[in-house]
């Protein structure tokens, strides 16, 4: 299903039902649709109208792409994404990030709720990733497409430099405190045991979730700037013996940061 072909039917079709092309891209993850809120003139498509797009059926994820401004700036938002556990293929999980590439997208910005491995970060805390590590398979695994970009990328610097200096000066200057870390990635959807959050804070792990990096692998593959930032909603370091894992416990959670979150991505648009 995914050929170029299809990529471009899928842009085509998105471009007819919007003005103009943005050149960033944000991916919101659970509880953290606020920032759709906040974008100006909105066009709103449901996962539902788009060619070859999926569903998303997480909770937490509302299922709409949304074109707009932001900070000043056109952008593409995507307001809920799509995961490995929910039964998609990689090539489904990462198919829009494609889509945005055929749109002329150069910048992407992606956002998570991750659990909390570094026994320093707090429910709530904001983390920049700086790297991570990746437990899911790699959507590139198959024929390459040149078109995209090049058989081995390379993922040295995933996240680019430039950007992470820029939100940490915005942060700095409203006030809002920032960690940074290195962001797994695994398939979920069972929460991880405490003897895994141990694992992979052995193996240089500082927050965990199940989302975001095939976004980036695909994102760099075709040439896209990429910045990350995960809400830690849990501490996953510390287990108490009534301690439970729940996912409505970290919509919850997310919701409260994602003010800060919002306010970090308005500005870094602008910046870019």
């Amino acid at each position: 299903m995914n050929t170029n072909t299809t990529y471009q039917e899928t842009a085509d079709y998105l471009a007819s039902r919007t003005d103009g092309r943005p050149a960033t891209a944000i991916i919101l993850g659970s509880g953290l649709g606020l920032l759709a809120g906040h974008i100006a003139n909105p066009t709103v498509i449901p996962y539902g109208e788009i060619p070859h797009f999926v569903r998303s059926t997480a909770t937490g994820h509302t299922g709409n792409l949304i074109f707009g401004t932001l900070g000043g700036r056109k952008v593409l938002v995507m307001q809920g994404r799509f995961h490995y556990y929910e039964g998609y293929t990689m090539q489904e999980v990462t198919f829009p990030v494609r889509v945005m590439k055929c749109l002329g997208v150069k910048n992407l910005l992606v956002s998570n709720a991750a659990g909390g491995i570094n026994r320093t970060f707090k429910a709530g805390d904001l983390m920049i990733i700086r790297d991570h590590i990746n437990m899911l398979p790699n959507p590139l695994i198959g024929t390459n497409d040149e078109r995209f970009g090049t058989r081995f990328p390379d993922m040295t610097r995933a996240y680019d430099r430039e950007l992470i200096r820029q939100a940490e000066a915005i942060a700095a200057a409203n006030g809002i405190a920032l960690k940074k870390g290195v962001y797994v990635g695994l398939t979920g959807p069972s929460f991880e045991t405490p003897a895994e959050y141990a694992f992979y804070g052995c193996a240089g792990g500082d927050a965990i979730g199940m989302s975001t990096v095939p976004e980036v692998i695909v994102a760099r593959h075709a040439g896209l700037r990429v910045f990350g930032m995960s809400v830690i909603t849990n501490e996953g370091y510390h287990f108490a013996d009534d301690y439970v894992n729940d996912g409505n416990d970290v919509i919850v959670a997310a919701g409260r940061a994602a003010e800060k979150m919002t306010l970090i991505f308005s500005e870094l648009v602008k910046s870019i």
